[in-house]
């Protein structure tokens, strides 16, 4: 299935001040949820943080939030944010039924809010390199988990480019310059109509 921009919601989960420290690739997959995140708010697609426990484990990292336009935040004690009051409900009023999800732990409270959503009848759609726990192996038995239940593994491109869906219009211009440019490896070579190669 495809993501569209229209169904799609951005859930960060636990990318807290207290937890990351203790995480080997938390920064990278800070960089690639604070990438897709600012991909989001240009295409209008809510994005939506959990805390757990906030007061011992501490809030959302400054170089996630910084990042980040409007947003909304979660604060749980749940591992799984599915069985938070109120978040279900938030989310079915939303309308959207796709939900891209990442965070830390892996293993347990972005597993298990996976594993609530699938549940709950939503399609999952896992941000690999954005999903991280202490020990590697553990985030890649939480991602087969998933993937057993029916969520899928994707890249932040994947999410970027279906969400944008074509390249024409000042909106993929935009973001365009301002997200999928300065990432990309070497720069492909555009032409105009009077000025293709013989």
């Amino acid at each position: 299935m495809r993501l569209s921009a229209n169904d799609s919601l951005l859930l960060m989960v636990d990318f807290q001040a207290g937890l990351l420290p203790a995480i080997g690739d938390a920064d990278a997959a800070v960089q690639e949820a604070a990438w897709l995140g600012g991909v989001a708010g240009e295409l209008g697609v809510p994005v939506w943080l959990t805390e757990q426990a906030p007061e011992k484990i501490g809030h959302s990292v400054n170089m996630l939030t910084e990042r980040l336009g409007p947003h909304q935040v979660w604060e749980k004690r749940h591992f799984g944010v599915t069985e938070e009051p109120g978040f279900m409900r938030a989310l079915e009023v939303t309308g959207r039924r796709q939900v891209v999800i990442c965070g830390a732990e892996a293993h347990i409270c972005v597993l298990q809010s996976a594993l609530g959503l699938l549940q709950s009848g939503y399609e999952l759609y896992w941000l690999v390199d954005a999903s991280v726990s202490r020990r590697r192996q553990e985030a890649l038995l939480a991602l087969a988990r998933v993937q057993g239940h029916g969520g899928i593994g994707v890249s932040a491109d994947m999410v970027a480019y279906e969400w944008l869906y074509r390249c024409d219009g000042e909106l993929f211009s935009r973001v365009h310059r301002h997200f999928l440019k300065p990432r990309a490896g070497r720069e492909v070579t555009f032409f105009s109509a009077d000025s293709r190669p013989a």
